[in-house]
């Protein structure tokens, strides 16, 4: 079935360009101050990795096709990262999401795409379990 010509991308949906920035820079505040999480980016170049998000969730919600960086699975192949790393950074940024308004349609269509990288991010097992 073809999209019909007033289908919304959920990048359109959930405010374009702008609420995108914002939503990176307020999950990003989220993400350095949370201790589980945060040794992952120390001596990274902060406003490159926001600049790669906005392009990498741009594109991935249907916006202008801008991320030309390594795939998920090769950007994260050197860290070591669980389960509930990945829950974590989920949560952060179910919470930004909620923080600006989003319909709780489009948190949940953000989350179902968000929830299929998972086997491409996660690469190192753990038995803590998630909270």
């Amino acid at each position: 079935m073809s999209k019909t010509v007033n289908a919304a991308t959920l990048y359109e949906r959930i405010g374009g360009a702008t609420a995108i920035q914002a939503a990176v820079d307020r999950f990003y505040d989220r993400v350095l101050a949370d201790p589980l999480l945060a040794p992952f980016f120390e001596g990274v170049p902060i406003a490159r990795l926001k600049a790669h998000q906005f392009a990498f969730f741009s594109q991935t919600l249907g916006g202008p096709k801008q991320y030309s960086g390594a795939s998920m699975r090769d950007a994260h192949r050197h860290l070591a990262i669980e389960q509930r790393h990945f829950h974590a950074v989920a949560t952060h940024l179910v919470e930004t999401l909620h923080e600006l308004h989003v319909p709780e349609e489009i948190i949940a269509e953000i989350t179902q795409a968000l929830t299929a990288l998972s086997k491409e991010i996660v690469n190192s097992t753990s038995t803590a379990v998630s909270a």
